[in-house]
């Protein structure tokens, strides 16, 4: 029998519903990949193969029943260990959250279940979703399938990681300044990062409330618009949701596989044309873009001034925010509890369960944070930081009225080796400078492949306006079509 995990989620949705596999078969062929690979990987921290198995079980029966299957039933999915899971532990990355299990579902969970997708388990990420490598997880460092000495990006890079070493057809990341897109890119895989608010934050744990976006992860633009089609669209429970459906993205997706962009205008942003960016990683971009071109794609050069400020204005804003988020973790409510032997005060114990639970990112982040918004301070560093962003938002209305998307490399570089960038904090951020403009606008980018650079993956991003979703993943799909898939070495 043909190796189950080699196909696409779309694929083996299809041969669930047809009666061709069972999702038993289905979820056993991934639990094995994940056993025969995961241990040079480590893009899982916690496997629930009893879960897995039972929810395949339903599918089946559901199926033997007669009952109408949605597009994903019986299709495997990994989640980022962000996202909340009733009875499975969620840690965020961190051991201050160290078996955790919570006693509810996030809302992206809950309706992963109920398109009958499978749930293999939580994948690892850089602790609180601070950070570009997934190196500062309190429980090791992720690999990159395409070379187990480099990173797979982050923060997502578990769910990245486990999508190419095909450990599972889909999963799910969170985005707040590329952390969806910048794995995809370094992984061959794609990333999306959906319009802010067109998918749930309730029950993710969060870093930056105004700018982190759960969104899907895939090896094919077209499963990755199945899934945003599956866990998009207004929540009640989640204050910022946006009121409105999700966009036909995939539709979209279809029509661009077609390969023809006639009529299509895209803009590359000038500032990133050039700015930070490996040789190698150019001269993909620069053959994507002929590609584009020639399925007919009108392709333009905008300029974006204020972009060149929006790497400090996000690690000023985020930090900012992630400090005022992460004061919830006080070693009273729930997670780590440390040095309450009877005789300290609370705000003893308080601060001996920080120094033990947060790493060293998450700490420099919150103290960056509380000093921008200090007495004092606050004007100079977070307010005008918010003034940036507005004029970031501004660069891309007048962009959007001359094109309908932009384009840039997702990542300045490939996938460097581990251990390479965690002394120099700076280079670290360097990894999403192409990513974060679109955090702070609020609007989607998608990453896809489009070609290698001394035998590693370039992802090309695709950003689009607010409630736009569809065209950017029509964008994407015709590249895709043309460049064709982009498979790792065998592990």
């Amino acid at each position: 029998m043909t190796d189950l995990t080699s196909f696409s989620a779309a694929e083996l949705a299809g041969l669930v519903a047809r009666g061709e596999s069972s999702a038993v078969e289905v979820t056993q062929a991934h639990l094995d990949r994940i056993s025969a690979v995961d241990d040079r990987v480590h893009a899982f921290l916690h496997v629930d193969t009893e879960g897995a198995l039972d929810a395949a079980r339903e599918v089946d029966s559901r199926r033997a029943a007669g009952e109408p299957l949605g597009p994903l039933a019986g299709v495997p999915v990994a989640v980022k260990d962000v996202l909340t899971t009733k009875g499975i532990p969620t840690t965020a990355g961190s051991k201050i959250l160290a078996d955790w299990r919570p006693p509810y579902d996030s809302t992206i969970v809950r309706r992963l279940r109920a398109a009958g997708t499978v749930m293999l388990g939580k994948t690892n990420m850089d602790e609180f979703a601070m950070g570009s490598s997934t190196e500062y997880s309190a429980f090791g460092p992720t690999h990159n399938p395409w070379d187990l000495s480099r990173i797979p990006g982050g923060s997502g890079g578990g769910s990245s990681a486990a999508l190419a070493a095909y450990e599972t057809p889909l999963s799910i990341g969170s985005d707040t300044g590329g952390s969806i897109r910048q794995p995809g890119a370094v992984t061959g895989t794609v990333g999306v990062k959906p319009t802010y608010g067109g998918t749930s934050r309730y029950g993710l744990i969060a870093f930056s409330s105004s700018l982190d976006t759960p969104g899907p992860c895939a090896r094919t633009v077209l499963d990755a618009a199945l899934l945003h089609e599956a866990i998009g669209g207004h929540d009640p429970l989640d204050s910022t949701s946006i009121p409105a459906p999700v966009p036909d993205v995939v539709a979209a997706a279809r029509l661009g596989a077609s390969g023809d962009l006639t009529g299509v205008r895209l803009g590359v942003v000038r500032e990133f044309a050039g700015e930070g960016a490996e040789p190698g990683v150019l001269a993909a971009f620069r053959a994507a873009v002929e590609t584009l071109t020639k399925l007919g794609a009108e392709v333009v050069e905008v300029s974006c001034p204020h972009f060149q400020y929006a790497l400090p204005a996000y690690y000023l804003i985020a930090p900012s925010e992630c400090s005022s988020n992460l004061a919830r973790f006080d070693g009273v409510r729930f997670g780590l509890r440390v040095g309450d032997d009877g005789t300290r005060s609370l705000e003893e114990v308080m601060s001996a369960t920080r120094e033990a639970g947060f790493g060293p990112e998450v700490k420099r982040r919150v103290m960056l944070g509380t000093y921008a918004l200090s007495s004092g301070y606050y004007d100079a560093y977070y307010g005008q930081a918010q003034k940036v962003r507005t004029l970031i938002s501004r660069d891309f209305t007048t962009a959007f009225d001359q094109v309908d998307a932009l384009i840039s490399p997702t990542t300045p570089f490939v996938a460097f080796p581990v251990g390479a960038r965690t002394a120099d904090p700076y280079q670290m951020y360097l990894a999403d400078l192409f990513t974060i403009p679109s955090n702070l606008y609020g609007g989607p980018g998608i990453s896809v492949p489009c070609g290698l650079a001394d035998g590693l993956p370039v992802g090309l991003q695709v950003m689009a306006p607010t409630m736009a979703d569809d065209r950017m993943y029509r964008v994407a799909a015709a590249l895709e079509s043309a460049v064709g898939p982009f498979t790792p070495p065998a592990l």
